[in-house]
């Protein structure tokens, strides 16, 4: 018999004269939440993180700890659950492809994730004076590496673009959406949700609705005579067969999604003898942000086309190596001017 630990109830701070807090139970509190969230208008599939994040997290502490109601909660549970996530948590958890070696231990940014939405949860309880005292408030996320292997070279990108059979459907489609990536920077759901009316040919402008959009903004994004041909030629072989108006469809007329978008890149990753890179779309949109700054877009353009509320994000994506630096500095030092020429 495992005896799980009783949690101790550690009142923080005093309450005000006259403020009383409810006593909720987890399922209580989080259907206050979801029902808050969704009178804000939050899409469904951040409802469904929230969702998966908060079960995964109160059964957890069921299985570890007797614990009733969340005013009971304390950082020190928050604490014990991320080491859990850190070191013990079963990643592919049932999967019959994947060893028991690569199972244990989540990544530290799928734990910034769930951290994430747990802090946004008690954010609203605490905004709302649901509970006296917010528990994780003084939980850091986890200090994370900057990886600076998340971008393509130009001979990467040569070999990846070779890889797809063009002859093919499904490989000319695929080529197509690794030309629209590198030329736009859109997001895979972005690129996998576009339609022909979201296409502009004669201005080469294609246009993402704000219900389409990660920050509900609409916005226009610039494309070249090349990826416009490219796009006006898969619109045209869809139309043979196909009906929709959806430009990126599976050999079946079905659209197509990002996870099945993602396993197609990781194929023509292997196929190209890459294995040190993620191949993910996201990857395509750091090389296109990479390669703008590069060839010398200023970076509120850069910010725009992305779609990036804060320009400290942008930032992020944009990861000079040690090269570009050199090939930068050689360029463009001050003691240029100083130097005799003989």
């Amino acid at each position: 018999m495992v005896l799980k630990k009783r949690a101790k109830r550690t009142p923080i701070g005093r309450r005000q004269a006259g403020t009383e807090y409810p006593r909720l139970t987890f399922d209580q509190a989080f259907d206050l939440v979801v029902s808050a969230k969704c009178a804000e208008g939050v899409r469904e599939r951040t409802l469904t993180g929230y969702s998966n994040h908060w079960k995964q997290f109160t059964k957890w502490l069921h299985d570890n700890y007797d614990v009733e109601y969340v005013d009971e909660l304390t950082s020190d549970h928050f604490r014990d659950h991320v080491n859990y996530m850190r070191y013990d948590a079963k990643r592919y958890d049932g999967h019959k492809f994947i060893t028991s070696e690569q199972r244990i231990g989540l990544s530290d940014t799928t734990v910034n994730i769930r951290l994430r939405t747990l802090k946004a949860i008690f954010n609203h309880l605490s905004r709302e004076e649901l509970i006296e005292v917010n528990p994780i408030t003084n939980v850091k996320l986890i200090r994370q590496d900057v990886d600076l292997t998340n971008c393509f070279t130009d001979e990467e990108v040569k070999a990846l673009l070779e890889q797809p059979d063009r002859r093919d459907f499904v490989g000319f489609r695929d080529f197509v959406g690794m030309t629209c990536l590198l030329d736009s920077g859109m997001r895979a759901s972005e690129l996998l949700g576009l339609r022909i009316p979201d296409i502009d040919f004669q201005t080469r402008f294609i246009t993402i609705p704000g219900e389409r959009s990660k920050n509900r903004k609409p916005r226009h994004i610039p494309i070249s005579a090349h990826t416009a041909k490219l796009l006006l030629q898969l619109i045209s072989e869809n139309r043979e067969h196909f009906t929709t108006d959806r430009l990126f469809l599976s050999c079946y007329g079905e659209p197509l999604s990002p996870n099945h978008f993602n396993k197609r890149l990781k194929y023509y990753g292997e196929r190209a003898g890459i294995s040190a890179k993620k191949m993910t779309s996201h990857v395509w949109r750091h090389t296109w942000a990479k390669g703008m700054v590069l060839n010398g877009a200023d970076p509120f353009t850069i910010q725009k086309m992305g779609g990036w509320a804060d320009i400290r994000t942008m930032r992020r994506y944009v990861q000079m190596d040690t090269e570009d630096m050199r090939n930068s500095h050689d360029a463009h030092s001050p003691v240029n001017r100083f130097i005799k020429r003989r």
